[in-house]
């Protein structure tokens, strides 16, 4: 990875973050909104020019090469642009960041700033946009200044940030891999990579996690093409691109459904950063439980796929749909939580997520969830149905347990279950890494990642079927039932117990330690014992 270009891209996300700060929109509702737009206005301005570059030779020895695109002819332009690839948005000269530096004297610059990004949008709506479930195009950017309060300060807000972007240059980027674009995307959603976002919030899912995730789906398959991806909770997503990564870019297309706005704009981010624009279409926000959008070319079943992933919320008050939910008993063929009279934000959400990903997989496909490591036993519930089901039928292939504290946004411990639909398997594989990973402090709160070689020996016990003293076991469904359906790979352990040959002297020797021991325990005891005892009599009515 080229260090350089990462520090200057971490600097330039930390000015961006200043500036809302400075104008009174640190941790504002819509800051995420400016940064992730403003950060994927200078990566395609810059992406945009690296391209045409290649096409116009003129372009790549001019000195600005923004000035030799600006000269060229209304025909000239309209030539060029054609011959881009359809993943490169199309740019006026009026579009670009120089343009707008060149401008920053006059009084409504906000308003130049904004109509801009609009125009940007507009002429690229057709590829570079994601939609809802209703088919409502959500366009690539939207006016930003209005979300200074102050109508005096926008001007300034707008030229701030232009003065950040325009001495900064991805091209050095464009060379870079998955692992780079990973990690500063990481970077930048982190301050917004929260809980607290209202009834729906954020779930990111860590790199570590979305990598074993997807090795041990696609394994080392080079041969694969025409692979289709989905995942039903796609919050920002991490997983969708490390399993295309994994797959190949260029031969997989992604399907994806998140209910959160917020999600669909970073999820937008993460998909043009990686290579993955064709996709863009595909990514749509509203609610999978109650409209799922991707479904098969009838529009009455669901659409299946090669490779269904998910990191579902764990529990939810959903008692609003939940009637119009257990109304659909194909597709909840495990039930629906009922609504308690107490506490309804802990109705288990994620049981509905599993039944969903299982009847998203293809017949010949494979499937992950990472679902609260308390479902591993589970004994009552839609829970207990949803486990028995996958054991019957043979669906779960595997179960990870991840250490405690690895997730940014909960405290729950956490597990990931693996599923095949092939039944080219008879055996089960259970891990439990719960003790693996380094501790670090984020902030105010306790962490911990996997190693490199800890995601390496997770994923060589899967793939390898491997049976490891404490931490994994080989299973048979069978053995699985006579464990009341238990995917806790503990409860799989050998009991050991190590015997030592002792002299009688050695023995005799113990035997002795032990008596003393527990005769200076017994004194002390009596001790106390007689001291309370003094202590009480002094004690008198007053």
């Amino acid at each position: 990875m080229n260090q350089t270009i990462k520090e200057q891209t971490i600097t330039l996300i930390d000015a961006l973050k200043a500036i809302c700060q400075s104008y009174g929109l640190g941790n504002d509702g819509n800051e995420y909104k400016i940064i992730t737009q403003v950060f994927l206005y200078k990566f395609l301005n810059d992406k945009f020019g690296y391209e045409i570059k290649k096409i116009n030779p003129v372009i790549a020895q001019a000195e600005k090469w923004e000035k030799a695109y600006a000269s060229l002819s209304e025909d000239e332009i309209t030539d060029l642009l054609d011959e881009l690839s359809p993943d490169i948005p199309s740019l006026r000269p009026e579009y670009l960041i120089s343009n707008l530096w060149n401008q920053q004297t006059k009084g409504d610059f906000d308003l130049i700033f904004d109509s801009t990004m609009k125009s940007i949008a507009n002429d690229n709506l057709e590829i570079f946009s994601t939609q809802t479930t209703e088919k409502t195009k959500i366009p690539l950017f939207e006016k930003l200044t209005p979300y200074v309060t102050d109508d005096a300060q926008r001007a300034p807000f707008a030229r701030a940030l232009v003065d950040k972007l325009v001495n900064f240059s991805f091209e050095a980027a464009f060379n870079e891999n998955y692992d780079f674009f990973a990690a500063i995307f990481e970077y930048l959603i982190k301050d917004y990579n929260t809980a607290g976002g209202g009834k729906y919030a954020e779930y990111y899912t860590p790199h570590a996690i979305a990598t074993i995730m997807a090795r041990l789906l696609v394994g080392d398959n080079t041969d694969l093409h025409d692979i289709e991806v989905y995942d039903p909770s796609a919050g920002t997503g991490t997983l969708l691109i490390a399993l295309s990564h994994q797959i190949g870019q260029d031969r997989c297309t992604i399907f994806a459904q998140d209910i959160s706005q917020r999600s669909n704009k970073m999820l937008k981010l993460n998909l043009i950063l990686n290579g993955l624009v064709s996709s863009l279409d595909h990514a749509v926000q509203g609610d999978t439980l109650t409209h799922p959008y991707h479904k098969s070319n009838d529009g009455k079943e669901l659409r299946q796929f090669d490779y269904v992933v998910s990191n579902p919320p764990f529990k939810m008050d959903f008692s609003d749909n939940r009637e119009e939910l257990a109304s659909m008993p194909v597709r909840f063929w495990g039930g629906v939580p009922k609504i308690p009279a107490k506490k309804k934000e802990k109705m288990a959400i994620y049981t509905l997520f599993i039944q969903h990903v299982i009847n998203s997989i293809k017949s010949n496909g494979k499937g992950a969830i990472v679902v609260p490591t308390g479902f591993l036993t589970v004994k009552k519930g839609v829970e207990n149905k949803v486990l028995h089901y996958m054991v019957d039928k043979k669906i779960i292939r595997g179960a990870i347990s991840m250490p405690s504290n690895v997730f940014a946004n909960t405290g729950t411990n956490v597990s990931v279950l693996f599923f095949d639909k092939s039944q080219e398997h008879d055996k089960v594989v259970l891990i439990d890494a719960s003790k693996m990973g380094e501790e670090y402090k984020d902030g105010n709160n306790q962490k911990c990642r996997l190693r490199p070689n800890e995601i390496d020996q997770i994923v060589h016990a899967f793939r390898d079927n491997k049976a490891i003293d404490n931490f994994s076991v080989v299973v048979s469904y069978d053995e699985i039932k006579e464990k009341k359906y238990s995917l806790a790979a503990g409860q799989y352990f050998d009991v050991k117990i190590e015997y030592v040959d002792l002299t009688p002297e050695e023995f005799q020797e113990k035997m002795q330690n032990y008596q003393n021991t527990l005769q200076e325990l017994f004194n002390e005891g009596d001790k106390l014992k007689n001291d309370i005892m003094e202590q009480l009599k002094k004690v008198k009515y007053e």
